[in-house]
């Protein structure tokens, strides 16, 4: 874990450490279902493209305004008109405009559809669960919320936009004689109060909330049955004692006492720690909560986590966390990295780790788990087998034998598929370690669990990423896309992606050789401290000829506090106040087997690496203007490179440039097989 996810626990413990202070006296953080609150306390919703957006991560923005909408409804439409003109007007100041669909039949692509054919641009958070409107005591569509961060996010306004939308029979083409929610824009960015803060809202279709009538029951949720077995299946593993987290949830009382930071974590996504669009593909190691698990825990820590009656069964089956993972067991054979002293402060340049390679045979793993020795410093291992020159060179490919980030699971092959070892050799682990303020010695260990026999098939993996990324200084959503092209069919086992402090938003589609596109994976909001393999329940085949097309967002703002320095450009760097663009998959040829092994068909995809990290038009071939960062120096040889004289330099012109290569070394895994 890094220096970022380490603050916000510090910060979390003492927040709940004052929660446990007043438990007895205080509820944990009840709202008012029914009623506009004085604040908006914190959330996180995924909007109509997919990108997240958290309430508190906009803390230094003047004002926030959100304004409930619900499709096909004409006064919603009128209103998004509105206020995108509001937008405009309120565009150089920085006022950050939303709008919230919380009707339960409004569907995420139904309301793309409804703001493409309406032409709005505003973003529109999607309260798929209706918590958040639950929370805010949202009764119709029309309904504006200006909120001020500089006050605690106070919600400074509640009503409608202006008066023509105030009566039950809203008249949009008249002039508007009070302008309520501009009048208290104006209020909050001068620092004032606003006169009319509460204004009826009388226009617009009431957006039904079926659990708010239920609200009283919700203090007989029990604890016994219902609470604690969702934590017990989704947070127990890494909070528990020897577990990961920086407390353990073993009783009741240890619930109760961070009542309003578990009910914080889950609004926002931050916890369970996994971030895959629920809408977009079906993966094996999904620790999210249920839709029904999240209501069921919301709606009882809102009714103040009562206890009830019946056995804390927390305590009762409290566990401690196995030293290797519980579903692997002990590993067949562990190798101790050297231990490396981390000092306190500065840059530790990549450690390259030796050893001698345990298996004297040929030998395939079906595991392998990396046991950091200081979660707090070590930010990655990646690693690599190299072979003995003395010795004949095994027909077995070589590659990577494991990797770590922070979070990261186990990695397992699978699906009759195991990752090759050759025999002899050695073992070489690239430690990139960051430092804390505190000096620390790391004694990191790597666990292997091996198959008794061959499998049928090969794992390997390529990285689809962007050498030459460039992001401005303080720009908030800069875009970088890479692909890479499959010269053969294939099955995509894992899907990871990889980037630094300033990754805010990835993805990963298909597009076939006729065009067609489908999204594999989307993380709306990209977490640094929790790194993580998505495998799919099944292995998803890639055409010959489909390209596999990345895209990230980045948050170079002042906005990202986990920013290094937002006043500088970016650019591709192996430290974690550089940035990378990364994408791993891990696959299988469909026509290989451990004796029919295809290097061939592994050439051919690396071949497309540097046209896809520059061709950003994905037309396979990288014009004058594409040519940047290290390849920026083939510009004044284009005319010479450009043989066909098509304008665009395909993947044989570039490797004539020296552009045929991608990623230095180090930079990037080592190895044709790669876990």
């Amino acid at each position: 874990m890094k220096r970022a996810l380490l603050a916000s626990t510090v910060a979390a413990v003492a927040i709940a450490a004052a929660a446990i202070a007043t438990v007895a006296t205080a509820a944990p953080a009840p709202t008012t279902i029914a009623a506009v609150p004085e604040r908006a306390d914190n959330f996180q919703l995924t909007d109509h493209t997919r990108l997240a957006h958290e309430l508190y991560y906009f803390k230094a923005a003047p004002a926030i305004v959100v304004m409930t909408q619900t499709n096909g409804s004409k006064l919603s439409r009128t209103a998004a008109g509105e206020l995108e003109k509001l937008e405009a007007a309120y565009k150089d100041k920085g006022v950050l405009f939303y709008m919230m669909n919380s009707n339960l039949g409004d569907t995420r692509d139904a309301t793309a559809a409804e703001a493409k054919a309406q032409g709005f641009d505003i973003p529109v958070l999607m309260d798929e669960l209706q918590l958040v409107g639950e929370s805010l005591g949202v009764k119709k569509e029309g309904e504006v919320f200006v909120i001020d961060p500089k006050k605690n996010f106070a919600v400074a306004y509640h009503g409608p936009l202006d008066d023509r939308f105030a009566s039950s029979n809203p008249n949009s083409k008249a002039a508007a004689k009070e302008a309520y929610t501009a009048a208290a824009i104006d209020a909050v960015l001068g620092g004032q109060a606003v006169t009319k803060a509460r204004v009826d809202v009388k226009a617009g279709k009431d957006i039904a909330f079926p659990e708010r009538n239920k609200a009283a029951t919700f203090k007989n949720i029990s604890y016994t049955s219902e609470v604690a077995p969702i934590i017990q299946e989704k947070c127990v593993t890494c909070h528990q004692k020897g577990g990961i987290a920086p407390f353990a949830m073993d009783s009741y009382e240890v619930v109760k006492g961070f009542a309003p930071m578990i009910r914080e974590s889950v609004r926002t996504d931050r916890m369970p720690p996994y971030f895959a669009d629920p809408h977009i593909g079906t993966f094996k190691n999904d620790q999210a909560m249920t839709a029904k698990q999240t209501k069921t825990l919301i709606h009882w820590l809102e009714a103040g986590a009562p206890r009830g009656t019946g056995e804390d069964v927390l305590k009762t089956h409290a566990s401690e966390a196995p030293e290797w993972p519980a579903y692997l067991g002990k590993p067949d054979v562990i190798v101790d990295i050297p231990a490396f002293d981390v000092p306190a402060s500065g840059i530790v340049a990549y450690q390259n780790q030796r050893v001698d390679n345990p298996f004297k045979e040929d030998t395939w793993l079906k595991a392998v788990s990396i046991k950091p020795g200081d979660r707090a410093v070590l930010h990655h291992v990646v690693s690599n087998w190299s072979p003995d020159p003395k010795l004949p060179r095994s027909k077995l490919p070589g590659g990577s034998v494991g990797s770590y980030t922070p979070g990261a699971e186990a990695q397992v092959m699978g699906d009759g598929a195991g990752a090759p070892v050759p025999a002899g050799g050695r073992l070489n682990f690239q430690m990139h370690y960051t430092t804390t303020g505190k000096a620390s010695t790391d004694k990191t260990q790597v666990g292997f669990y091996t198959l008794k026999a061959p499998p049928k098939y090969i794992k390997r993996s390529t990285v689809i990423g962007d050498f030459a990324l460039m992001i401005p200084k303080g720009e908030a959503r800069h875009k970088e896309i890479a692909y890479l092209t499959f010269p053969a069919d294939a099955y995509l086992y894992t899907l990871y992606p990889h980037s630094h402090y300033r990754g805010y938003h990835v993805e990963l589609k298909q597009k076939t050789p006729d065009g067609k596109e489908k999204m594999l994976i989307s993380l709306p909001k990209y977490d640094f401290n929790w790194q993580r393999d998505y495998d799919p329940v099944e292995p998803i085949l890639v055409k010959a000829g489909t390209k596999l097309i990345a895209t990230w967002v980045y948050d170079n703002s002042t906005a990202n506090k986990a920013n290094p320095d937002p006043t500088i450009d970016v650019r591709w760097g192996e430290q974690t106040f550089q940035e990378m663009m990364y994408f791993r998959v891990n696959y299988r040829w469909a026509d290989e087997t451990v004796d029919n092994i295809r290097n061939d068909l592994q050439s051919k995809l690396m071949s497309s690496m540097s046209i896809g990290a520059l061709d950003d038009n994905q037309d396979d071939l990288v014009q004058i203007d594409e040519l940047r960062g290290p390849m920026a120096g083939m510009k004044a040889r284009f005319a010479d490179l450009d043989v066909d004289k098509n304008g665009g330099l395909d993947a044989k012109e570039m490797a004539a440039g020296g552009g045929g290569g991608g990623f230095g070394r180090g930079s990037v895994p080592d190895g044709d097989i790669d876990l």
